[in-house]
């Protein structure tokens, strides 16, 4: 008589291992999975909040736009009138020179009161950006040769990481201008204010991912206390003795106009770094090579 066989669907040892074996598999994947979720879910919130807080800072400053708008335009009328009747007083007392020089103070103070209306039109308009091919090295030399002519800049040294074949940038060459210029005199400013000589003000572009080029901006002044550099993108706020406080709220405003961004990097007594990013016209990410070029200011 045979000996009976194994019926069908009993599991043998091997069996058993095998089976064991392909279910810790798929629980090992299953978790892996379940890690990545989690992980995806953590970086979705961070982003959206990130989201909600920059659109509720951009609620906050149109409706503060508005009302800047609204006090600059009823300001200006009554300073030019001042204005003007402060040079046709200069204009007639040329015979009375003490006379005359308190009527040139007065129509210096309003040049710089309509100064500040400036700047708070400017911070408060709707910005339409008509971008276009611009390189970076132009916007370079005409916001120090900008900030220059304003009286900044003075024995400081000049140097220029200029790269190979230049960086190109699409932008509103105009807005562009008025970003960079506020990003240099901030700097001119800020070693001014620190004293001494041996300062030097570098300028850097660089691709830096994203389709974007970062424009650096370096200075050797004082620096800013690590606290309040999360607010000096807020309008009105200066870390100065005078000035309106709305410098950089304007390149940040212009840098979002392009889809791009501003970052401060400060040490409080070790200098300032300031990156512009805006778009790149040729879009690409590719490695910077640069060459140093040291321009000497007397």
């Amino acid at each position: 008589m045979s000996e009976a066989s194994p019926q069908l669907g009993t599991l043998q040892p091997g069996d058993l291992a095998e089976l064991m074996a392909a279910f810790n598999d798929i629980a090992g994947k299953l978790e892996q999975s379940n890690e990545a979720l989690k992980g995806e879910v953590t970086r979705l919130h961070a982003e959206l909040r990130d989201a909600n807080a920059q659109l509720q800072r951009s609620r906050r400053l149109a409706a503060l736009g508005e009302m800047a708008a609204g006090i600059a335009h009823e300001v200006r009328n009554p300073l030019g009138s001042i204005r003007l009747y402060a040079e046709m007083l200069r204009d007639d007392l040329p015979d009375r020179p003490e006379q005359r020089a308190t009527a040139e103070k007065i129509a210096g103070a309003v040049r710089g009161l309509d100064a500040i209306v400036t700047d708070v039109l400017t911070f408060s308009r709707e910005l339409k950006c008509r971008p276009g091919a611009v390189e970076a090295s132009a916007l370079f030399a005409h916001a120090i040769e900008a900030a220059r002519g304003a009286g900044l800049g003075g024995r400081v040294a000049i140097e220029r990481l200029d790269e190979e074949r230049g960086a190109v940038l699409r932008c509103d060459q105009q807005l562009a201008q008025q970003a960079l210029l506020n990003v240099v005199r901030n700097a001119f400013e800020a070693m001014r204010d620190a004293g001494g000589d041996g300062h030097t003000l570098t300028t850097d572009a660089a691709c830096a991912g994203e389709g974007l080029v970062a424009l650096r901006v370096s200075d050797t002044g004082d620096g800013i206390d690590p606290e309040k550099v999360e607010r000096i993108f807020n309008p009105f706020y200066t870390t100065r003795a005078s000035g309106t406080g709305l410098g950089l709220p304007i390149v940040h405003r212009i840098a979002e106009a392009h889809g791009g961004r501003v970052e401060v990097r400060a040490r409080e007594d070790r200098g300032t770094t300031v990156e512009l990013f805006l778009p790149s016209w040729h879009q690409t990410t590719g490695e910077v090579i640069v060459r140093r070029r040291m321009e000497r200011v007397a």
